[in-house]
């Protein structure tokens, strides 16, 4: 492989597919081209983030792993955005119930991002943006959910920049939000400044007010509905 266009990935142009999913965990990266993608070809490894792209059902697709938090997935969108031609970055995730409707694996469709980062004022705005997804990702993961007839919810996540913490805020709850994770309001706010399309969608993973919650090696392999979901979504577009 060669240098690439940037400091954190070794891929060129062309080398990713017009859509890209994008789970937080490297090893789920590598399970979705294994178990998913025809011809997947590794096309990033710069510090263990694996980038792969094949075809499925014939269309190109990618999956690359954008690490945890904002920081990280705000370099790895902003470079696939702006650098590598994407359109579509789904990011296939987990997050933890806020609200008392959310199960263990259900599915949660991230219409909004609220956010207790400051990340959103490098963008230099007077006020406060409030990031949402691409209505037309959006609108294709709802049709898929109710094809699939999953539990699935559509509505606010909240993206923060903590995960220990002294205590759930019972704001967010007050307010709807559904769950909390800690990416999205970054990769919205990156797919509307360059006038690209993100979604997130993500498995219930922990229920914090019950201490519930799965293992590593469930989260990486287990919560296929969301993967196949995204990829089906990825498609069509």
């Amino acid at each position: 492989m060669t240098n690439g266009l940037t400091p954190h990935n070794q891929g060129e142009m062309g080398d990713f597919a017009k859509t890209v999913l994008m789970p937080g965990d490297p090893k789920r990266s590598r399970f979705i081209a294994e178990n998913y993608l025809e011809g997947a070809v590794l096309v990033n490894d710069v510090r263990g983030v694996q980038g792969y792209t094949g075809t499925y059902k014939g269309v190109n697709i990618s999956v690359m792993s954008s690490g945890m938090g904002m920081p990280s997935i705000g370099i790895y969108s902003y470079e696939l955005f702006n650098f590598y031609g994407v359109d579509n970055i789904i990011r296939v995730g987990t997050a933890g119930a806020i609200s008392d409707d959310l199960k263990i694996r259900d599915i949660v469709l991230g219409m909004g991002a609220c956010t207790n980062s400051s990340y959103l004022r490098n963008l230099g705005i007077a006020g406060n943006f409030a990031p949402i997804a691409s209505y037309d990702l959006l609108e294709q993961a709802v049709i898929e959910c109710r094809k699939r007839k999953v539990d699935f919810k559509v509505g606010n996540l909240l993206s923060s920049d903590v995960f220990y913490n002294e205590g759930e805020d019972p704001s967010w709850k007050r307010m709807g939000v559904l769950a909390v994770e800690m990416e999205s309001a970054a990769l919205y706010a990156n797919a509307l400044r360059a006038g690209r399309n993100a979604l997130t969608i993500c498995t219930i993973s922990d229920i914090p007010s019950k201490n519930v919650s799965t293992d590593a090696e469930e989260r990486r392999s287990a919560f296929t509905d969301m993967m196949e979901i995204a990829l089906e979504v990825g498609i069509k577009l």
